[in-house]
């Protein structure tokens, strides 16, 4: 039968698009001016990656590695907002470690209801009625939602254990786990009856510590001999490693102090991806299978050995149950050690970042493959480009503007651009039309001013207060004559 156990997974992800905001005016019997009235769009759905201590593999996204969240529903007239997505929630055990295809670690997830937000929600578009103002009263647009996060991410399952047992294949490592746990792993006398990592609970007096067997180890493993180091991630978290020595084997060129030079070179060429290193970890050295005479007689011959690397060294059986006791208490031991100096976990911390005071929230590149044009990078002019309806006139005009306030076309005339220069933000490129006066690029004056306002034909309130009075009393200030004659 098929192994259904899986702690390496590569899903799929895509959050939830915003929904559009709604360009709508109000319309009433006899209020033929209602006003703006178009509503939010809904923000789309997150996907969420929360540790459930009832899951316990990574199978379910093995078969399903596509997920997608809900997206948000349109705004409607009336001041109506959309619904936002349905945010997806997926159950991982504990122990998992998020990561990107490049091996980057984003997350590692320990703890009944530890959460992640592994793609964001786009936004919902805002509504004309939001976007109304004292120089904009009625828009006749709305903004677009914005679409979600999609990633591609691996997961990998690193068991949640304090003691992690290595060994040789059929060197009794299930055995101890079951015998000193309930946990009740496959065991058989041929190699590789282990396919996958089995986690036992241990109680010693007042001590509770979790134990995990993975499959054995074989000279070449590194190299991708037998099970390979695969499963050796699942040791990672452990306090203490067991060398569990087979002392009764038959097979030639094998003996308790050989095998164990040959565990240590391999664990030495791994490299945890969590950081530290195995050979850091305290080691305990069980010699097994010790109700064999001539295995008893092997483990008294290289205990001194062992003993003198400065290992503590342990004699037992799981046939017989001798030295159980003794090892599992000092085991406990180390475990309590082990936690004992480990630092006190400091609650988290809201931590702000403002922006610095010369930063301007964007930048502006010369493109290199095209001479004369320029590249604008930046969250807020990519974001307000995603929700720019660009056949709607007014639109692109309202997008102009808000890159004016931000700077970025003074920012432009800095760096030489002239109108017509090719202009690109996220994935839309257009020519740059200065808003600035005659159409040419000039820094803008400082608060206060405007050099717009200095030459200007509009008719101010004197003149036509003046032009009043000429139409009413006559270019040489007398009234008309008709006028005269009706008094």
């Amino acid at each position: 039968m098929a192994s259904r156990f899986v702690d390496r997974a590569v899903i799929h992800l895509a959050a939830g698009d915003g929904g559009n905001g709604c360009a709508s005016v109000h319309r009433e019997k006899f209020k033929p001016l209602g006003g703006p009235d178009g509503g939010n769009g809904g923000n789309g759905g997150d996907v969420l990656l929360i540790v459930d201590p009832n899951v316990h593999t990574l199978l379910d996204f093995h078969f399903r590695p596509h997920a997608r969240a809900g997206n948000g529903k349109l705004g409607q007239g009336g001041n109506r907002a959309g619904a936002a997505g349905e945010t997806l929630e997926m159950r991982v055990p504990s122990g998992t470690v998020v990561m990107t295809e490049d091996g980057e670690i984003l997350a590692d997830l320990v703890g009944p209801g530890t959460t992640f937000v592994a793609a964001q929600g786009g936004r919902g578009g805002l509504g004309n009625a939001a976007l109304a103002s004292k120089a904009r009263r009625a828009p006749g647009f709305a903004l677009l939602g914005e679409p979600g996060e999609t990633r591609d991410l691996v997961l990998e399952l690193r068991s949640v254990a304090d003691v992690g047992l290595l060994g040789f294949p059929s060197a009794g490592k299930s055995s101890l786990i079951s015998v000193l746990s309930a946990a009740k792993p496959k065991i058989a006398d041929y190699p590789f009856t282990t396919l996958v990592p089995n986690l036992g609970v241990i109680t010693a007096g007042s001590t509770v510590f979790t134990m995990a067997d993975v499959p054995g180890l074989i000279p070449g493993a590194s190299e991708g001999k037998g099970l390979g180091l695969d499963f050796l991630r699942h040791i990672e978290r452990c306090a203490v490693l067991v060398h569990v020595i087979d002392c009764a084997t038959f097979e030639p060129g094998r003996d308790p102090l050989s095998d164990m030079d040959a565990l240590e070179e391999e664990l030495a060429r791994y490299t945890p991806s969590l950081g530290g290193d195995l050979a850091d970890r305290p080691r305990v050295v069980v010699l097994n299978k010790i109700d064999i005479p001539d295995a008893a007689e092997l483990a008294e011959f290289v205990r001194p050995e062992l003993e003198a690397r400065g290992l503590s060294v342990f004699e037992i059986s799981t046939a017989s149950r001798q030295g159980l006791k003794e090892l599992t208490y000092a085991l406990a031991a180390v475990v309590e050690k082990y936690r004992a100096d480990q630092p006190v976990p400091e609650p988290a911390q809201v931590v702000l970042r403002p922006l610095a005071v010369d930063d301007a929230g964007f930048t502006v590149e010369l493109d290199p493959e095209e001479e004369g044009a320029f590249i604008i990078r930046g969250s807020r002019p990519e974001r307000w480009i995603r929700q720019t309806n660009f056949g709607n006139d007014e639109a692109v005009g309202y997008l102009a503007d808000r890159l004016n306030r931000l700077g970025v076309e003074e920012v432009l005339a800095r760096k030489g651009a002239v109108p017509g220069s090719p202009v690109t933000i996220g994935d839309v490129q257009f020519e740059w039309e200065p808003s600035t006066p005659a159409g040419v690029a000039v820094h803008l004056s400082g608060r206060g001013t405007d050099v717009r306002l200095e030459n200007t034909s509009r008719i101010g309130a004197a003149e036509r207060k003046e032009a009043r009075r000429i139409r009413r009393d006559g270019p040489d200030g007398v009234e008309d004559e008709d006028e005269m004659d009706d008094e």
